[in-house]
Parts: C-alpha cells; sequence; structure tokens
C-alpha cells in the first residue's frame, strides 16, 4: 500500500484530540449529489446545530453559482445583456478570481466560461436530442471563454460582453467543500473530513490521533495500485468520465476529451484547487498534463486506459518511504 502523507502533522491537533470523542456522522443531498460530515463536535455543539449551519451554507453556493437553478446569480448573469456587469458577493468573486487565474495558468483547459459548449451538449440542466453539428459548435466557441468576460477584482466587477455562459461544476463543488470545513471551524469543530460527491478535505485527526485515511478509487475494471492518503491539512478530487461518461468537455475544441484519460486526482491544500486541477489535466492528457503538473508542483495521480499511471513529482514527494 502506497501512502501519501502531508508535509507535517500538527502537533497542536494531536494534542487536541481526545481519545473518548464520539465521531459524529452527518449527511445529505446538495449540487445534484451528497454531502457528508464526520466531525467530533465540541461540548455544547449539538448535531442539529451543525447540520442547519451546513445546510444554509450549501444552499447559499448554490443560489449564486448553481448553473442548474434558473433563479441563480450565475444564471442571472448568463442572460444579462451585452454591456452589462454585475458586482458579485464575495463567495462568487473569490471563486470567478481564483478560476480565471487557473484558466491562464492551464492555458484555458480549465475554463468557468463554457457554459454555452456545456449546455450545446446536453450536460447542462437541458436534455439535447442529438449531438451538436460544427456550426452550432463554432458559434458556441466564439461566444465562449474566460479571455472575453471582463473582471475587476478591486470591485468584484464581472462584465458581460454578451452571449457568454459560465458554468463552474469544475471547481465550485471543491469551493463548497472548503466552504464547509470553514463553517465547522467557525462553530469551533477542529477535527473533520467533509466531502461532496467524492471531493474530500480533512482537517485535524480522528480521536485515535491518526488523520483521516482516505483511499484512492481506482477506476472499474483497472489494476491501478492502490494509494492511501493522510488527509490532514489536505484535499483531494478526482475527475474521471468512467463516472458519468464523456462528460469532460475541452475548451479548447468545443468536444468531449479524448485522450486516453480515465481519471484525475489531485491533491492540494483546498478543495478548490484541486477540483479545478483535476479537471485541467484530465483535457490536458497524460504528458501535457504531468509536464504542466509538473511545472506548477501540483500533486496528481493520472491513469490512462489499459491502467497505466503517472504519478507528477509533487505525489512522489509526499509517498512514505
Amino acid at each position: 500500500m502506497r501512502i501519501a502523507l502531508p508535509a507535517a502533522i500538527s502537533a497542536a491537533a494531536i494534542a487536541a484530540c481526545d481519545p473518548a470523542a464520539v465521531v459524529t456522522d452527518l449527511g445529505g443531498e446538495t449540487m445534484g449529489t451528497r454531502w457528508s460530515v464526520r466531525a467530533v463536535l465540541p461540548a455544547g455543539l449539538g448535531a442539529s446545530a451543525v447540520h442547519a449551519a451546513v445546510v444554509a451554507r450549501l444552499d447559499a453556493i448554490v443560489a449564486e453559482m448553481s448553473h442548474w437553478l434558473p433563479t441563480s446569480l450565475l444564471s442571472r448573469f448568463n442572460r444579462a445583456a451585452a454591456g452589462s456587469a454585475m458586482v458579485l458577493p464575495p463567495d462568487f468573486a473569490d471563486v470567478m478570481a481564483r478560476g480565471l487565474a487557473i484558466a491562464a495558468a492551464t492555458g484555458g483547459a480549465f475554463d468557468p466560461a463554457i457554459g454555452r459548449l456545456v449546455d450545446l451538449w446536453g450536460f447542462g440542466p437541458v436534455l439535447v436530442a442529438s449531438a451538436p453539428d460544427a456550426a452550432a459548435l463554432d458559434a458556441a466557441r466564439a461566444a465562449s471563454g474566460w479571455r472575453r468576460l471582463g473582471w475587476s477584482a478591486g470591485d468584484r466587477r464581472l462584465s458581460q460582453p454578451g452571449g457568454v455562459a459560465l458554468d463552474l461544476s469544475g471547481i465550485a463543488k471543491g469551493f463548497a467543500v472548503d466552504a464547509v470545513a470553514a463553517t465547522l471551524a467557525r462553530l469551533g469543530v477542529v477535527h473533520a473530513l467533509v466531502e461532496i460527491g467524492g471531493e474530500l478535505v480533512g482537517r485535524g485527526v480522528r480521536p485515535d490521533g491518526q488523520p483521516w485515511w482516505v483511499d484512492l478509487e481506482a477506476p472499474p475494471g483497472m489494476d491501478v495500485a492502490p494509494l492511501r492518503i493522510a488527509l490532514h491539512g489536505l484535499a483531494v478530487a478526482t475527475s474521471g468520465d468512467y463516472r458519468r461518461g464523456g462528460h469532460t468537455i475541452d475548451p479548447r475544441t468545443g468536444r468531449s476529451t479524448d485522450n486516453g484519460v480515465v481519471s484525475v486526482s489531485v491533491i492540494a491544500a483546498d478543495a478548490l484547487s484541486a477540483d479545478a486541477w483535476a479537471t485541467a489535466l484530465t483535457v490536458l492528457g497524460p504528458d501535457a498534463g504531468r509536464a504542466l503538473a509538473a511545472g506548477q508542483g501540483v500533486a496528481a495521480r493520472i491513469v490512462v486506459e489499459g491502467g497505466d499511471e503517472t504519478l507528477t513529482p509533487a505525489l512522489e514527494a509526499m509517498l512514505a518511504d
């Protein structure tokens, strides 16, 4: 068993753990999937209060950034007239700023402005009867792309040039995982494991002093060597079309990826980064993806057809001797 470890285990977290503590399990539905929290609750903090706080936080994120909810702020931006602008609330602004930075770093392999392409292929809220023709694809690509957006970080202002549709499905779920972890911390929860749809972040340790151990999923039918991660101050996200079929769109072509990549898992300090980088490396393919990840210090496992895998240097450095 290969084991990936953080750079250090917090002595304060170990000192704060109680071997007799009880782990509380909470869960529910959000963003078309399920969320779960495993946490050691401090004295005086009830499970119902934590559950309510998590649900409220997630509902607020959906109300701002859902591509599926017609009343969301994102949907309103997508329908906005050319030349208009919207001042984004802090959460939405944070996701856009960081998403645009990752788009620039990946040469557009991750792109938060491909909503029209997503809808054209029927991967959004409206099903389509058939694949788009070349003319429809060209028109959607011409109207899409992060470079067309006008973004002013200072006043959180996002400008609509006309026809650009945001889709944050490759980053918002990771942000939501981080947001739930931050909500727990504000409630005084030191030790917790948060998951939304297979994307996880671990804070603190379990009552026995061990980190939150997570085994990376192997794509079905592939003999990939097991990899266990100590989620202590770390997050992990996996992008893989084996879960839902060919739903990953290459923003550069407007078509589903066809580069042999089956699964990409990224370990990072936060789930937003892991989420977006997993999407980008899936689009880039095994060679270009590994090269970019190596240059950016991204810890990733890339699995290709046939079951072969590539570990980036940053992930290799995390493996226990």
